[in-house]
């Protein structure tokens, strides 16, 4: 009998969380039933949702997440023993998978990466690069010669967001936290970067983009939203994927009028979930790994060793202190 490791939620999130709200803890694994397989963990995901998403779980849940692990067991056809698979069963070492039981973020086995490393499974090739791929391009609609704004540019959605852009011959501004942030994304081609933490990014914004900003791809909300709204262009075009200022319990930023801007310029803005697009999955998949086999896509991962470090990693992701994709290596 295999015995797993898992994290559990072990105390509600106030403000930022902390190693207090983790619990590490042991239990059996039970024996395979027919249409199952089990999944060992290689590598493990950690993402800003994971946040909000867990103040719905009661506590004693099991952190939810995905992973990308080796089959070493299988009663299911489409799951052989040593496939590497994505699942989203959670901070879990070893777990038993019955794919019929899922709605959505149905476990699959992973296309044939060559070289690449598996971890790219739950990042650029997988939920991370379909969030770019589908809520840019689905959302947005760039055209060429347009002006994109990304905010929360150095993350992992960031990052691929203004790259696909890019290859859409777009001119692209990054917002992001660091310098070293902001000189990782110029050296992924983005035309113009601004340092939220260090400048004015509504002045800075007026440099880069003069005339003004035709698609807005938001990650992170609050004030900094409300200023790249301020100078988009009439009918520009607003994806909103994600408002991580506000998921540590902050108070909310006060912004001025928040509708004006839509009806005087006629704006378009749309939350989404990338399983919107599940019956497409595998188009944004194989379309982001040509892109990275043919050069035109680079993916930077922040790697941290240990599965006891998951919580670390997790608190420091919340942070901003990850360069593109955090992934925790078993």
């Amino acid at each position: 009998m295999h015995i797993a490791k898992k994290w559990i939620y072990a105390k509600p999130f106030v403000d930022e969380p902390t190693l207090d709200n983790f619990e590490l803890v042991e239990e059996p694994v039970p024996e395979l039933q027919d249409g199952e397989f089990l999944i060992k963990a290689l590598y493990l995901s950690v993402d800003p949702y994971m946040r909000i998403y867990m103040l719905a779980n009661p506590t004693g849940s099991t952190m939810i997440g995905g992973q990308v692990g080796e089959v070493i067991e299988s009663r299911h056809a489409d799951f052989p023993v040593g496939a590497l698979a994505f699942a989203q069963v959670g901070w879990r070492t070893v777990s038993v998978c019955a794919p019929a039981s899922f709605e959505t973020r149905k476990p699959y086995v992973l296309p044939e990466l060559g070289p690449l490393p598996a971890s790219l499974g739950m990042g650029a090739l997988g939920t991370v690069g379909n969030t770019a791929y589908f809520g840019l391009l689905e959302i947005c609609q760039p055209q060429p010669g347009e002006t994109v704004v990304v905010s929360g540019a150095a993350g992992a959605v960031g990052s691929q967001v203004g790259q696909i852009a890019k290859i859409k011959g777009c001119r692209v501004v990054g917002i992001a936290g660091s310098a070293e942030k902001c000189e990782w994304l110029r050296e992924l081609g983005f035309d113009g970067v601004i340092n939220y933490k260090e400048e004015d990014v509504g002045a800075a914004l007026r440099q880069l983009a003069p005339d003004g900003v035709d698609c807005y791809f938001d990650n992170v909300g609050g004030r900094t939203a409300e200023t790249v709204k301020g100078q988009m262009k009439p009918f520009g075009r607003i994806a909103v994927c994600g408002t991580i200022s506000q998921y540590n319990g902050r108070e909310p930023a006060r912004v001025t009028d928040p509708q004006r801007d839509f009806v005087w310029k006629q704006l378009v803005q749309e939350g989404f979930s990338v399983h919107r697009w599940t019956d497409r999955w595998f188009e944004g998949v194989h379309q982001n790994l040509r892109w990275i086999q043919e050069g035109k896509l680079k993916v930077r991962e922040t790697v941290t060793d240990g599965f006891e470090n998951m919580p670390r990693a997790f608190i420091e992701m919340m942070r901003g202190g990850n360069v593109g994709k955090a992934v925790v290596k078993v």
